[in-house]
C-alpha cells in the first residue's frame, strides 16, 4: 500500500513539473526586457541665464554644474512657459501651455491656500503619466501649484513628497543660526539709507521699496502630508532626500522632481559657504553667490549617487530654471538678454538647460535649436509608447535637438495679464504692457538682437512680418481659456 502511494505521489510531482515547464520559459530563455529610463529633473529657482559658468561667467563658483555641462547637451534658446514661478511648472509638468486651462497668474502669499486657486485635478502631470506606466515618482522642494487639499503633490501623481506649497521658504528656521540673512523692508530708520546692518548675520534692504513676504506663514515643511521640524539647510535637506530616494529605488524606474528654492529670496546663506566669496565687496550678492554654490554642490551630489548606484547610464537628466532671475531683487544676471523674471522679453523666458542622455544625445555638445520646456512630456511621451491624457503641445527634445531645422520655424506662445509675446523662428513679437492695442506691440530679430535693443514695429519693410506674427497670436489666443484665478 506505502509502494503503491509513493509511486502515485511520484506521477503527480512529474507531471507538475512538466505542466510548470510548459507554461513558464526557462529562466535562461526568458527575453531581457530593456528598462525604461530614469528621469531627474533638476529644477533651479529664479536662477539668471547668466549665473552659471558654462554660461560664460567667470564670476560665479558653479563647478560642478560646469561639469555637468561637459556631458549633456547645453541648450543656449531654450524658453520657459511663464515668466514666473506657478504658471512656468504649470506648463512643463503637463506639456500644455497653461492658459488651455486656465492657469495664467503666479499665486503669491495667502492666495496659496484659496480652495480654488491650483492645478486643475484633470490636467494629467508628468508624475501621474510615469505613475501609471509603473514608475515610483518623487518631489522634493518646492511645489507651488496650490495649497489647498485638493492640489496635493500626492494627489498630482507623487508617490512621495518632501517639501513645501507655497512659493518661498526660509532655508533654516528662525532665528536663523549660522547663516547670513538679507531681508527686504519698506522702511529703514532715519540715517541708513537703503541698507541696515541690524546685526553681524542681518541685513535690511528697502532698495525694492517693500517688505519680505511672509514666506513661512502657514507654509510648513511636509513630508507626504505632515509638518515636520527641518533644522538642515533646505538645499542640504533637498540633497538629503533625493539622493535617498535614488538610492532606495535603484532598481526600479522612477521619475524624481527635484525643485530647489535656491536661489529665489528670501537670500540666505549658511556662513561657511559665504567665508569662498570674501573678495566680493557687495553683501546683497556676495549672499546670492553663496546660495548659488551651495545649490550647484547639491545637484553634484545628487549626480553621484547616480554614479554611486550604477544608474546614470540609464537616467535622462534635465536641469534648467523655472523663469529669469529677479535682477534688482536677488542681482540675478540674465545678460546678455533684456529684463529678467516677470517679463516677457527674453530674460524672462529664456533660461540656462541642460539635458544628458546617454545614448541618445551627444554629450558636451552645444545646441541652439529652439526648445521649450513644454517638450519634456512629449520626450516622455515618445519614449514610453503611451499616449498621454491631453494632446501636447511640445515636440520631443531629441527631434528638435537632432533636427534643428524641425524646431527652427517653431512657434512659442505668452501671455500674463496685459503682457503677451510670441516667436516664430528668427522673430519674436512683444507687448510689454498691453497686448490688445496693435500699436504697444515690438518685434525683434532675435538672430542679430538677442539682446532685444531694437525694435523694428516702426520700420516699413517689418509691417508685413508682424500683421503675420499678430495674426498667428490672435489665434493662438483665440484657444486660451479663461483664467482660473
Amino acid at each position: 500500500m506505502r509502494t503503491s502511494l509513493n509511486c502515485q505521489i511520484a506521477v503527480i510531482g512529474i507531471g507538475c513539473l512538466v505542466f510548470s515547464t510548459l507554461l513558464t520559459p526557462a529562466a535562461a530563455d526568458a527575453p531581457d526586457l530593456p528598462q525604461p529610463p530614469n528621469v531627474l529633473l533638476l529644477v533651479a529657482d529664479d536662477l539668471g541665464y547668466a549665473e552659471l559658468g558654462c554660461q560664460g561667467n567667470e564670476a560665479v563658483k558653479t563647478p560642478r554644474l560646469d561639469a555637468f555641462s561637459q556631458t549633456a547637451v547645453r541648450c543656449t534658446q531654450a524658453y520657459v512657459t511663464a515668466p514666473n514661478c506657478s504658471p512656468s511648472r504649470a506648463g512643463f509638468l503637463t506639456g500644455r501651455i497653461p492658459l488651455r486651462f486656465g492657469y495664467e497668474f503666479n499665486p503669491i502669499g495667502a492666495r496659496n491656500e484659496d480652495p480654488q486657486t491650483g492645478l486643475p485635478s484633470k490636467q494629467q502631470t508628468m508624475a501621474e503619466y510615469l505613475h501609471d506606466a509603473g514608475y515610483t515618482t518623487g518631489l522634493v522642494g518646492k511645489w507651488h501649484l496650490g495649497g489647498a487639499a485638493d492640489f496635493h503633490p500626492q494627489r498630482h501623481g507623487f508617490d512621495e513628497f518632501f517639501g513645501f506649497l507655497h512659493e518661498g521658504h526660509y532655508f533654516v528656521p528662525s532665528p536663523w543660526n549660522e547663516t547670513t540673512t538679507w531681508i527686504r523692508r519698506k522702511g529703514l530708520p532715519p540715517g541708513h539709507g537703503d541698507r541696515y546692518e541690524v546685526s553681524e548675520n542681518l541685513v535690511y534692504s528697502s532698495h525694492m521699496g517693500h517688505d519680505e513676504p511672509d514666506y513661512d506663514a502657514n507654509n510648513p515643511i511636509l513630508r507626504e502630508g505632515q509638518p515636520v521640524v527641518e533644522t538642515a539647510y533646505f538645499t542640504d535637506a533637498i540633497t538629503r532626500e533625493a539622493t535617498s530616494f535614488i538610492k532606495r529605488y535603484r532598481t526600479s524606474p522612477w521619475f524624481l522632481y527635484v525643485a530647489y528654492n535656491a536661489v529665489h529670496s528670501p537670500l540666505q546663506a549658511k556662513n561657511e559657504t559665504l567665508v569662498h566669496f570674501s573678495d566680493e565687496r557687495d553683501i546683497h550678492r556676495r549672499i546670492f553667490l553663496a546660495m548659488l554654490y551651495d545649490l550647484d554642490q547639491s545637484v553634484g551630489q545628487i549626480l553621484e549617487a547616480l554614479e554611486d548606484t550604477g544608474q546614470s547610464q540609464n537616467t535622462l537628466v534635465v536641469f534648467f530654471s523655472d523663469n529669469g532671475g529677479p535682477t534688482k531683487e536677488t542681482t540675478a544676471s540674465n545678460l546678455p538678454l533684456r529684463d529678467g523674471k516677470g517679463s516677457m522679453y527674453e530674460g524672462g523666458i529664456r533660461v540656462p538647460f541642460l539635458i544628458r542622455w546617454p545614448g541618445k544625445l551627444e554629450g558636451g555638445s552645444l545646441s541652439e535649436s529652439i526648445i521649450s520646456t513644454l517638450d519634456l512630456f512629449p520626450t516622455l511621451q515618445d519614449t514610453i509608447g503611451v499616449k498621454s491624457q491631453y494632446p501636447l503641445d511640445g515636440i520631443p527634445i531629441t527631434k528638435a535637438i537632432e533636427s534643428p531645422e524641425s524646431a527652427s520655424g517653431r512657434t512659442l506662445y505668452w501671455r500674463q495679464g496685459k503682457r503677451a509675446a510670441l516667436r516664430q523662428g528668427r522673430w519674436k513679437i512683444v507687448a510689454p504692457n498691453g497686448y490688445d492695442d496693435a500699436s504697444k506691440w515690438q518685434i525683434f530679430d532675435l538672430e542679430a538682437d538677442p539682446g532685444e535693443a531694437k525694435d523694428l514695429s516702426e520700420s516699413q519693410p517689418y509691417e508685413q512680418q508682424m500683421k503675420d506674427l499678430l495674426r498667428e497670436w490672435n489665434a493662438l489666443n483665440q484657444q486660451m481659456a479663461e483664467p482660473l484665478f
